[in-house]
């Protein structure tokens, strides 16, 4: 196996004073932010421009399960996962420009709380949030945790355990204690630590192997040395002929163009449009300019991954092809403990394997950044989910007191969660981590795209189609585990089990669109006053919209003690009562302003111009690494065949 070099005193000096920094930003926000209300601590106040959001925006995606992901599909199979960067560069405008405007007009706090004023009743929103929950642990929670301790672990060689629930429960002080002001404040740090990490690694890479001229002729030929590391009798190790090309034929078993473009994309609706991780920190801002400015933002850092993420991966299985490449199971073992493969270590290899002392503590920090990033957007975003509209639903006259507590106690439920959480995700790593997320969320959340679209753009309902589109997805998530093929170069050999989840993505959407349309037709159109600013064609509406608003409802003046001082100072519960009403009066007024969804003709003309730089860029990354063909064919050797993890 390959030597690397483990942290030294030089990179734990710079993973402290970045611990150190990032503690003084968590109370810097603390004392910056107004957090004593719902709107304060969930949505910063609606008051923040569009640097920080849009920076925060790229950063609560890209966690560690990106950075690891990424590069280890990249390792695997190539180009083609870089697919999913540039169709949530686009998918952003929809947010933007479509989305964000009817959730403000219409004065929306929560993704749940929407389905409510747009349907009526508390089914859909007791179950969107619900469901988002369990989305957010066996995808966002358990990603992130498993891939952070597999840095650290290759970093460290610490504790695995002990290494994760110091991490998470720093992550979980910060987002306690800031809301989602601090949130919103340290992924603009952890922005600039990822991008000038991550470039500096592929700088370094490329110079390695003799730049992208010299990747085009290695990766093809980038297999293990070693018998012991592959499965003999196979072609499982060879790279994939197509590694060099992005949207491939429609009925590859790896990025299928038609699957990607019809049934992916539903499931990445749901992510970027209607998750509350993302929305959260659009729904932040001033104004609606302020807003689509952010989404233009991130499309621009978003064409980055590709590049600094998908690459590097490349890069990684040429220069460590025993370890990043191997297909024997009991070999992968030993690598990464892990028998379905180590594409996953990809990344960790290329940081410890490249970069010199002080510049592993940097990337170490970068990855620590990842984590936490996601880590608090989620915790931040899953209290909201928890204390609006599942808390709300029982306590229908709970106080901004109340709901602030109960956010932060939410919080430590998820920490108990997510550390428990640890011993499930070791085993549910099915080679590319990457895949793993993407595959579950299309089995659960392209509905929900379906019914956003409808409900933002038609007339109608939805819950039954739901329920039977929930299923249908529980149905064929528990066949494709359970007759899942074994180790890296299986398949199963049940058709259902292999049908592939962009497809299956494209008929649940399709069937949810279908049975929707129908039941709406024979129930008929909803009330108007679920019509009210909450369609893209009714968001103009003159009457303002119904806003939820929490006064803290302080009780008589009493003695505090030096215990209810702290409390309330970490809450940010510690204006009297005259300064609370003051500051609800004057939120009511921005609210209401930022309802109008007013833009000047400058704001307009700018906007415009970007969304079509950022829609053209878009398009062309798609048409070239998917069109242009590499000429890499005659790197590879003559008896490797076309061959894709899992297809023997």
């Amino acid at each position: 196996m390959a030597t690397y070099a483990r942290l030294t005193g030089a990179d734990i000096g710079v993973l402290a004073g970045y611990f150190v920094l990032v503690i003084l930003i968590g109370v810097f926000a603390m004392w910056r932010s107004n957090r004593g209300t719902a709107s304060g601590y969930f949505l910063a106040g609606r008051s923040m421009v569009f640097l920080p959001i849009g920076a925060s925006l790229f950063v609560s995606n890209i966690g560690t399960e990106h950075f690891i992901g990424l590069a280890g599909s990249g390792a695997a199979s190539g180009i083609s996962v870089g697919a999913w960067e540039f169709n949530a560069l686009m998918l952003l405008q929809l947010l933007g420009w479509i989305f964000v405007p009817v959730y403000i007009a219409c004065g929306t706090y929560t993704m749940p709380e929407y389905l409510s004023k747009r349907f009526g009743g508390q089914r859909l929103r007791v179950y969107f949030a619900f469901l988002s929950l369990v989305l957010y642990i066996f995808t966002k929670c358990s990603g992130d945790l498993y891939t952070g301790a597999l840095f650290i672990q290759q970093s460290l060689n610490w504790d695995l355990y002990l290494s994760i629930v110091i991490l998470v429960l720093l992550t979980a002080i910060l987002t306690m204690t800031g809301g989602l002001t601090a949130v919103i404040y340290t992924d603009t740090l952890q922005a600039f630590l990822m991008l000038g990490g991550a470039i500096y690694l592929m700088a370094e890479g490329f110079k390695k192997v003799g730049g992208f001229s010299g990747l085009l002729e290695k990766y093809p030929q980038a297999v293990p040395t070693n018998v012991s590391a592959i499965v003999v009798n196979t072609t499982c190790h060879w790279p994939d002929r197509n590694a060099f090309r992005m949207l491939r034929d429609v009925d590859d078993d790896y990025m299928p163009w038609l699957g990607f473009l019809l049934g992916q994309t539903p499931g990445s609706i749901w992510y970027w449009c209607a998750d509350q991780v993302i929305v959260q920190r659009a729904l932040a801002a001033r104004s609606l300019s302020h807003a689509q400015g952010a989404t233009l933002m991130a499309g621009f850092i978003k064409i980055l991954p590709m590049f600094i993420m998908v690459m590097p991966g490349m890069i990684s299985r040429v220069l460590y092809p025993d370890e990043v490449a191997c297909t024997n199971p009991d070999y992968c073992m030993e690598v990464c403990q892990s028998k379905a493969g180590c594409s996953n270590i990809a990344f960790p290899r290329l940081v410890l394997g490249l970069m010199p002392d002080g510049a592993r503590g940097l990337m170490m920090a970068v990855m620590i950044a990842a984590l936490m990033s996601d880590l608090d957007s989620i915790f931040n975003s899953a209290s909201t989910l928890f204390t609006m509209d599942i808390w709300r639903k029982f306590r229908k006259s709970a106080k901004s007191t109340e709901l602030m507590v109960v956010g932060r106690l939410f919080i430590l439920v998820m920490v108990g969660v997510s550390i428990a959480w640890v011993p499930v995700i070791k085993e549910t790593n099915r080679g590319q981590v990457f895949i793993y997320i993407q595959e579950v969320t299309n089995y659960l959340a392209p509905p929900f795209a379906a019914i956003y679209l409808l409900a933002v753009l038609v007339p109608m309902g939805a819950f039954w189609s739901l329920m039977l589109a929930l299923v249908t997805g529980v149905i064929r998530l528990v066949i494709a585990f359970v007759y899942k093929g074994e180790g890296y170069c299986g398949e199963s050999k049940y058709i259902l089990a292999n049908f592939h989840y962009m497809y299956f993505a494209l008929f649940i959407t399709a069937m949810t669109a279908l049975v929707a349309i129908v039941i709406s037709y024979f129930t008929g159109r909803p009330e108007p006053k679920y019509l009210h600013r909450t369609t893209y064609w009714t968001r103009h509406d003159t009457q303002p919209p119904e806003m939820e608003m929490n006064s803290t409802g302080n009780a008589a003046e009493r003695k505090r003690t030096c215990k209810d001082i702290f409390f309330q100072l970490a809450c940010g519960l510690h204006q009297t009562s005259d300064e609370q009403e003051e500051k609800l009066m004057a939120m009511k007024q921005h609210l209401k302003d930022l309802a109008s969804l007013k833009q000047t003709k400058t704001e307009k003309l700018i906007l415009g111009v970007g969304l079509f730089t950022i829609m053209a860029i878009g398009v062309t990354m798609y048409i070239f690494w998917s069109v242009y063909k590499f000429d890499a064919a005659p790197f590879y050797p003559n008896n490797a065949t076309h061959v894709l993890p899992g297809d023997l």
